[in-house]
């Protein structure tokens, strides 16, 4: 791909989440995420071989059929209310519509299959942005119409996304499906807070970009796709080894680290509301999260493979590649808590 088409490709995909995020007209919003839908295609299909053609056609079919549920959403709310502007509606048929189609959007369980088959046939980069960028825009539509929202579904879809999201990470030796998991799980803790209070929700969401686009960064640099890749990591990089092992404990909600503060608050938003079994239901759940990511920290920091003495110090002679942002996506995603005070106060 030149770089005059890439330009106008990412120029394209960029210009589809500003279109969503600033619109309060229903048409313009499910034309930003047409351009979005469309420009991601042929990111996908970067590379034309089978193996990049069917995570296209997955994702194209998945999102072109959430696509057509929303215009019928957006036509019934314009027949029920007469303008196409957002508005609070009390119509259970028009809320539930709604919903699901957003869910569908965003890879929410029951709908998360072609979240983890997409990401697998792509690359690592292509990956991030599938897993950060393009869940901004139908994020934001739910922001709007947080009041508008079927509740029950989006409960009962955010305790499925937890479960899911741990349970199908278990078995995975592929680093990309681990990371679509992690994303379903995640996703699964902002739904669940974003009726109660939906500024919460957007700083889930900030923290799990960070935390998810530096946790990519990291295994681009260092060429990982596999937990039998990240196991050699002490023989090529061990710098990196600490990095990985911070970042994944990010990850996984533990404190002193930053993923710990979006949990700390959705726990604590949600007990003020009188709501104390989900909470506890998906911190339990949570755990299995945190177990394929300690299986992952084992591999990457504790497992030291049969080896002759030479190649105990091939990190000597390792030219490793390095990007501009890493460093400070790394000191982001885990030493932020210190200002979690702050960050409640904002809430």
């Amino acid at each position: 791909m030149n770089i005059m088409l890439t330009t106008i490709i990412y120029t394209t995909l960029i210009m589809g989440t500003l279109i969503t995020l600033i619109s309060s007209h229903w048409l313009l919003m499910w034309i930003g995420l047409e351009m979005n839908m469309l420009a991601m295609i042929p990111i996908l299909m970067n590379k034309s071989n089978p193996r990049s053609t069917e995570p296209a056609t997955k994702y194209f079919l998945t999102q072109a059929t959430a696509s057509m549920i929303l215009l019928l959403s957006i036509i019934l709310t314009m027949m029920y209310s007469g303008q196409w502007s957002i508005f609070y509606s009390n119509n259970t048929v028009i809320s539930l519509i709604l919903t699901t189609s957003l869910i569908m959007k965003l890879g929410l369980a029951p709908f998360h299959f072609w979240v983890t088959e997409v990401t697998q046939g792509t690359s690592l980069l292509t990956g991030m942005v599938l897993l950060t960028w393009q869940k901004i825009a139908p994020l934001s539509i739910l922001l709007q119409n947080f009041s508008t929202i079927n509740q029950p579904l989006i409960l009962i879809s955010a305790i499925l996304s937890t479960l899911l999201g741990g349970w199908g990470g278990l078995n995975q030796t592929q680093l990309r499906k681990i990371l679509a998991y992690s994303s379903i799980a995640h996703m699964g803790w902002m739904m669940v807070i974003l009726h109660y209070n939906p500024s919460v929700s957007l700083l889930n969401l900030v923290i799990y970009i960070m935390l998810t686009t530096s946790m990519f960064s990291i295994l681009h640099t260092n060429n990982n796709s596999t937990t039998l890749t990240l196991s050699h990591m002490w023989n090529t990089s061990p710098p990196t080894t600490i990095i990985i092992l911070m970042n994944l404990m990010s990850l996984g909600g533990l404190p002193p680290l930053t993923g710990f503060a979006p949990k700390w608050i959705i726990i604590q938003e949600m007990i003020k509301n009188n709501n104390i079994t989900i909470p506890t239901i998906m911190a339990m759940m949570a755990l299995i999260n945190l177990y394929f990511y300690m299986r992952l920290t084992y591999s990457t920091t504790l497992t030291l493979f049969p080896s002759t003495n030479n190649t105990k110090f091939k990190w000597h002679f390792y030219n490793n590649k390095k990007t501009i942002m890493l460093s400070p996506l790394i000191t982001l995603s885990t030493m932020l808590l210190p200002t979690l005070p702050l960050l409640m106060i904002l809430n």
